[in-house]
């Protein structure tokens, strides 16, 4: 049995795999990325975060799982990056491999597309968001972002305008990027997103794979998200409501992405950099 953690921005999530399947996935929500404009993680979120990171390891030794690690933007882009993935290490005997944003892109896309598929993926993270996009098993276009929701929260807040141009700032980073065959849209922003589409009262990845969210309703959604506090949001049918504060800059940001490309839809991906980094790794 292996064990994937996947150390984020906003969250630690967990996958067990056995037997060339998913047992099962779990997240913790613990801000990792919060202030992190400052420069450096804080002590704070350092703290909660590995905490989680230890009580997701023994369960994972629980099944006697080997577990592998990796860590995203908060960590790479911090200063203080490598004296977390220290005490991860000292705490959690957990060696960190820190990706790149280009390889942190790839990943999802490996996810949530089989080797041959053309198409791509969007991520919006905590501290990034991924766009990339492969056509006949190549890789055409990969790019990182250095805005996610939790960094566009702590700069913004829900004020509109400002969350338009701290957006605006970074869009041109895709220009020449071309979409090709479907788009799918992976982390916690988008099954959010998709949770609420169906309303679901617990989460589903089996339900949401595939589902459809067309731009009119993206749209749609994100200016009433910006228009409600986080205590309303949190009482909207299929809300996180650990995601309630920063929900609405992240789905407003994924509608720009998605006007940016000329998108009319996208599609919700369970599968994402979890699974791409079981198999980029060739561990599943």
């Amino acid at each position: 049995m292996t064990a994937i953690l996947d150390i984020g921005s906003n969250s630690v999530r967990l996958m067990l795999w056995a037997d060339g399947k998913t047992f099962f996935k779990k997240i913790r929500t613990t801000r990792l990325g919060e202030g992190v404009q400052a420069g450096y993680l804080s002590e704070v979120a350092m703290g909660r975060t590995i905490g989680a990171i230890s009580s997701l390891c023994t369960e994972a030794r629980g099944y006697g799982a080997k577990i592998y690690a990796f860590a995203t933007a908060a960590v790479r882009s911090s200063k203080n990056g490598g004296e977390f993935c220290a005490r991860v290490k000292a705490q959690c005997g957990l060696d960190v491999d820190v990706v790149s944003g280009e390889e942190e892109a790839a990943l999802g896309l490996m996810g949530a597309l089989s080797p041959e598929r053309s198409g791509g993926i969007i991520d919006v993270g905590g501290a990034s968001t991924e766009v990339c996009y492969k056509r006949t098993g190549e890789i055409v276009s990969r790019v990182s972002l250095p805005v996610g929701c939790v960094k566009l929260y702590d700069r913004c807040l829900d004020r509109r305008e400002e969350l338009a141009s701290a957006i605006d700032e970074v869009l041109n980073q895709l220009d020449g990027v071309a979409p090709c065959g479907e788009t799918f849209a992976v982390g916690g922003t988008a099954s959010t997103l998709a949770s609420v589409k169906l309303g679901l009262s617990a989460y589903d990845g089996a339900a949401l794979q595939d589902l459809p969210l067309p731009i009119n309703w993206m749209r749609e959604t994100a200016e009433r998200l910006l228009s409600l506090t986080a205590e309303e949001r949190a009482a909207v049918p299929g809300m996180d409501k650990s995601r309630a504060d920063i929900i609405a800059g992240g789905a407003f940001l994924l509608v720009k992405v998605m006007e940016k490309l000329h998108l009319s839809q996208i599609k919700f991906s369970d599968r994402d950099n979890l699974e791409g980094y079981l198999h980029a790794r060739g561990l599943g």
